[in-house]
């Protein structure tokens, strides 16, 4: 027995009144490209005062070791966690001399793809590993849409708030790994409205569109804004089309959410069959790896969907198996764009509404999904992402087609129901006002933040490439002030230099080849 609510009206009369709807969890991933004074990928290694990105448990690197992946830690209120993401940047800005991060989603001019160069995490095993998959990502899908940065918002509810979801009873890791499932099948439902509201890449700099990516360039439909910018007239994310974050190779891939069995059963298929495109690369071709295996999916992370289901990793144990062993812990959004009006890319009326929304995905009945729906929910993401601001625009529900304002706005009172309930116990009312502002862009597309980029472009006078350029430059000049405290700089400088003892430590105690290594890491546990 789940003890589903059957209704939204049910669930929130279960959680009415209690403290923990005032102390949700959230977290935040951000990436962002090191770009020089001129706006170009820069060259220049990771900074050793940002320590390793192997074990820095802030501070890393994504696809490219040009691209920072900046870690906050769990916190209970929007403030915290952004405030902990703005003393990284603050750490991060003190230690790279004269470059800048990007400011926004879409890169910067690129060069050729070959001097994009690919993240290095030293020569331990476990390093190593994380440098082929990046390898075996630039041989599948080319080095130019790896450089694409975003925002990840990590999200869960305290353990006493699933309790009182339970009715009362204890709630085991199988009744909230359900929970989080249901929130996922909704979100994957309704994140269109996301891509809507926050998308802010609805331009690209020229230099993006060239070898692999130039071929999808016809299906999107890019239309020429200046002599460096492409754009679609009405898009909202960019990154989250067939420009960006979509794969042909994964087009056909269905993973069910329908409860950890049936997605560990989906994901292992892919993570364990050879897919002939790929088994072309080859794995290792004299004597150097080029991508961890030959499968659809080197690991679990390779899969490119809107948010995961994820729990905390021990040393070298796969994702899969965690959650297997230990449920889920908490669920990453991975369809937010980086805001490059604001400083962080993301802003406390953000991290509220979002919380609002990943709530109501929780709350709300969340019926199965099917391989027939999730087609369809990528048809209204493809939709939103090139058209989310054109007049009249409809998308798929269910029941047939709908407006696509009719629906954002139902959705939106059923955020405005969840919304009243947070505020009634933390005593302000700044959940209903990200909700009403969201509301706003609803009925003003002008307002968003899609919108809000092409028509900077336009006052402006400039490309893609000078417009961010020009945020970046803001952004950074922000945060001088105020500079870090003396107390928290040398917090931030000994976690460096001791991420750099970890990976030292950790180097020297390898003690098996890396050939066996990878060969124990790729083998999944409990083999149905």
């Amino acid at each position: 027995m789940t003890g589903r609510p059957e209704s939204l009206a049910g669930a929130l009369a279960l959680v009415r009144g209690r403290p923990e709807l005032g102390a949700l969890r959230r977290g935040i991933e951000k990436e962002s490209l090191r770009v020089t004074p001129s706006g170009a990928l820069a060259a220049t290694p990771h900074a050793p005062g940002l320590g390793s990105p192997l074990t820095h448990p802030h501070i890393t690197t994504d696809f490219s070791e040009a691209q920072l992946e900046l870690i906050t830690g769990v916190h209970a209120s929007a403030e915290d966690v952004l405030g902990e993401l703005a003393d990284i940047h603050r750490f991060v800005h003190a230690n790279i001399g004269d470059e800048l991060l990007w400011a926004a989603s879409m890169p910067c001019i690129l060069g050729p793809e070959a001097e994009i160069p690919v993240a290095r995490f030293g020569s331990s095993n476990a390093g190593r590993s994380k440098t082929v998959y990046r390898l075996g990502l630039s041989y599948r899908y080319g080095r130019l849409m790896q450089t694409i940065s975003g925002i990840h918002y990590n999200f869960s509810v305290p353990e006493t708030l699933m309790s009182a979801l339970a009715r009362g009873r204890r709630p085991d890791a199988d009744f909230a790994t359900e929970r989080y499932f249901a929130l996922i099948r909704n979100f994957r439902r309704y994140s269109w409205l996301l891509i809507y509201l926050f998308g802010a890449s609805p331009a690209v700099c020229k230099s993006f569109l060239r070898g692999a990516d130039a071929d999808r360039a016809p299906a999107t439909r890019l239309e020429v804004w200046d002599e460096g910018t492409l754009h679609l007239p009405h898009a909202t994310s960019l990154r989250m089309g067939r420009l960006g974050y979509q794969s042909d190779a994964q087009s056909s891939l269905h993973i069910s959410y329908n409860g950890l069995a049936q997605y560990a059963a989906t994901m292992r298929d892919a993570l364990t069959k050879p897919y002939p495109p790929f088994e072309a690369i080859g794995v290792k071709v004299d004597g150097e790896y080029r991508q961890l295996s030959t499968a659809l999916l080197q690991i679990e992370n390779e899969f490119y969907g809107t948010i995961r289901p994820k729990r905390r990793v021990r040393s070298g144990e796969r994702p899969l198996d965690a959650l297997h062993d230990r449920g889920v812990e908490y669920v990453e959004v991975r369809c937010m764009d980086l805001d490059p009006f604001l400083p962080l890319g993301i802003d406390a009326v953000t991290c509220r509404f979002l919380d609002v929304f990943l709530l109501y995905c929780l709350l709300a009945e969340s019926p199965p999904d099917s391989r027939r729906e999730s087609e369809a929910m990528l048809a209204n993401q493809t939709a939103i992402v090139e058209r989310g601001r054109e007049p009249g625009l409809t998308l798929a529900n269910g029941n047939g087609r709908v407006p696509a304002v009719r629906w954002a706005s139902e959705l939106l009172d059923h955020c405005a129901q969840v919304a009243v309930e947070i505020d009634a116990v933390t005593g302000h009312g700044n959940h209903g006002a990200a909700v009403a502002e969201q509301r706003r862009k609803v009925l003003e597309p002008s307002a968003t933040p899609s919108a809000r980029v092409l028509s900077s472009l336009r006052e402006l006078k400039l490309p893609f490439a000078r417009f961010a350029m020009q945020r970046s430059n803001a952004h950074r000049h922000g945060f001088a002030e105020p500079p870090l405290t003396v107390d928290r700089l040398a917090e931030l400088t000994a976690m460096s230099e001791a991420s750099l003892a970890e990976q030292a430590r950790i180097e020297a105690a390898d003690s098996v080849p890396f050939d066996e290594y990878l060969a124990r890491y790729l083998k999944l546990g409990h083999d149905a």
